[in-house]
């Protein structure tokens, strides 16, 4: 192919592109950032601030105990409603570094001031707890999103880096 061939071509790859993009959905997509633990995070009407970070090897002693498949991370934060009318707040995921995500668990079974599941913010109310999660031992990405329809959401992302405390042993298998 000669030289004006190929500036041709690429003149119509150009052109295409440009053609692609202006006849493109003008939706804007919802573009997740990431925040630092602490930091008041707003999405939508719905503040969040996620406090602390807690890992548990168990839940209770003995025969009643409540053991995870890895381990239990309780995040403490609060809910603040910015809004003119009551908000549900939706369930929370916690992404890994390999993109891998995971749900907050349903059943607070065991967890002091647990938020719930379902749940909801008056407007100008903080609501304050702990959501659960059962993951590998790491650090994570909370996701978080305001409480509209699908397709329409808004979502950010909190850093959860990995703290543990003196006192939590290694389960088998781990460093």
């Amino acid at each position: 192919m000669s030289r004006w061939g190929i500036v041709a071509c690429g003149a119509m790859a150009l052109a295409a592109g440009w053609l692609l993009c202006a006849c493109s959905s003008a939706r804007p997509v919802a573009v997740d950032r990431v925040h630092r633990m602490g930091e008041p995070v707003a999405v939508g009407p719905l503040i969040y601030t996620v406090i602390d970070t807690e890992w548990l090897n168990q839940m209770g002693e003995g025969a009643t105990a409540r053991v995870p498949q890895n381990r239990f991370l309780l995040l403490r934060l609060s809910v603040t409603n910015s809004g003119a009318s009551n908000s549900g707040v939706p369930g929370m995921t916690l992404v890994d570094a390999s993109g891998k995500t995971y749900t907050e668990l349903t059943d607070g079974h065991g967890v002091s001031e647990w938020l719930g599941y379902l749940r909801t913010v008056s407007p100008a109310q903080t609501e304050r707890g702990h959501v659960l999660f059962d993951v590998p031992t790491g650090a994570y990405r909370l996701r978080v999103t305001n409480d509209a329809e699908p397709g329409t959401e808004k979502a950010e992302l909190i850093e959860i880096p990995l703290q543990l405390s003196p006192s939590l042993p290694n389960l088998p298998g781990e460093r």
